[in-house]
């Protein structure tokens, strides 16, 4: 249960709403499999990774009730709708359940809005009767942008608005993860994600109206010990 008159989850509650995230691109497969028994012990909400291990990953928690989830156009976001499309669409062949995807934030910039709908769409297409989340990478925006990459998310078909790759200049905070919930009400999740590396951090995201928490440090989080140097 919550802990009484703070509102707060325990680790147990928190545990579900973690997609255990292994994106380092010198991950080896014995991480990857690490990952996937945590994952099951601490009965995480996902684990997500690279498109490469996503077929190994969806064996691994076959039966286990945790979810696969595959980035795409990931970590930039710079590659065009069809080739995120394609690239979803394999992911979900090899067993992805979840897709996060990152828009492209240079048109966004630009205020190219049709192309960054279009963008969100060819992904949304491409992995019909799956959860997509869309990484706006906030950090690169303002808050304007960011109002209108969740407004865009929306009318695309989205089921999340997510924070941050974790691979850019910045990672999640408290007032973009409450500004993004403002836009979405509760049509929408929001995830947090890049820099979440405590419990408390995690408590503080819940709060301003995350729903799902993305890092590479879930059994930090959930035990409450150090997280390991180099965590996102």
């Amino acid at each position: 249960m919550a802990n009484a008159g703070t509102g707060l989850l325990s680790p147990a509650e928190l545990a579900p709403l973690i997609d255990h995230t292994l994106l380092k691109p010198e991950a080896t497969v014995a991480e990857v499999l690490r990952y996937c028994e945590e994952a099951r012990r601490f009965r995480f909400c996902s684990v997500c990774v690279n498109p490469v291990h996503v077929a190994r990953v969806a064996e691994a928690l076959r039966g286990s009730g945790v979810k696969t989830c595959s980035v795409v156009g990931f970590p930039l976001g710079a590659t065009t709708p069809g080739d995120k499309a394609a690239e979803t669409a394999n992911a979900v062949r090899n067993g992805a359940d979840e897709i996060d995807m990152v828009v492209n934030i240079g048109a966004l910039r630009e205020g190219r809005l049709d192309a960054v709908r279009e963008d969100i769409a060819a992904v949304r297409a491409a992995c019909a009767g799956k959860v997509l989340k869309v990484i706006i990478e906030t950090c690169l925006l303002d808050d304007d942008q960011k109002r209108a990459a969740c407004r865009l998310a929306a009318e695309a078909g989205a089921d999340f608005v997510k924070t941050s790759t974790g691979f850019s200049t910045g990672g999640a905070t408290v007032a973009d993860v409450a500004l993004m919930r403002g836009v979405v009400g509760a049509a929408l999740g929001v995830k947090a994600s890049g820099g979440i590396r405590t419990l408390e951090t995690a408590q503080a995201m819940i709060a301003a109206g995350a729903t799902r928490i993305g890092a590479s440090s879930g059994v930090a989080l959930v035990t409450q010990a150090p997280a390991a140097a180099g965590s996102y």
